[in-house]
């Protein structure tokens, strides 16, 4: 049986970072500790990052790796870090990180439906001022 692509787990509340390079290794690690990906992901995490922007908006990045990462990926997986305060990232301010390694082509449903799920301004405020993993759980649950 696959794993659960987000567990309780995989989501930190009021993490410390100083910089997007700290904030993709903590994401990357999580992904990595909870055998979601290889060890190489990470790099490819960085690689993309040398690409384009991982920042999405509305305090929101979500690191992934390269076309050439998904090799690397063991199971479909999302990592979430909830900073305590906001970090710097390409000129913008994040407080949301959210780590994604999808299987095969699953990696474009994880990001839509992230996307879909932080669109909304409510849910995002309600998501950045969550206070347990059981609020964050309840807003990226369905995220498959």
């Amino acid at each position: 049986m696959a794993k659960q692509v987000l567990t309780e787990e995989n989501i930190i509340i009021g993490e410390n970072v100083s910089s997007k390079e700290e904030a993709i290794k903590r994401v990357g690690g999580l992904l990595k500790d909870h055998g979601y990906v290889n060890d190489e992901y990470v790099n490819k995490m960085f690689e993309r990052e040398e690409v384009t922007s991982t920042y999405m908006g509305n305090f929101l990045a979500i690191p992934h790796g390269t076309e050439e990462g998904k090799k690397e990926v063991l199971e479909s997986g999302i990592t979430i870090l909830l900073l305590e305060e906001p970090i710097e990232w390409d000129g913008n301010e994040v407080k949301l990180v959210i780590g994604i390694a999808g299987k095969g082509d699953e990696h474009l449903n994880i990001l839509s439906n992230i996307a879909i799920t932080c669109s909304e301004e409510d849910t995002l405020q309600e998501i950045l001022s969550a206070t347990t993993k059981e609020e964050l759980m309840n807003h990226f649950g369905e995220v498959q």
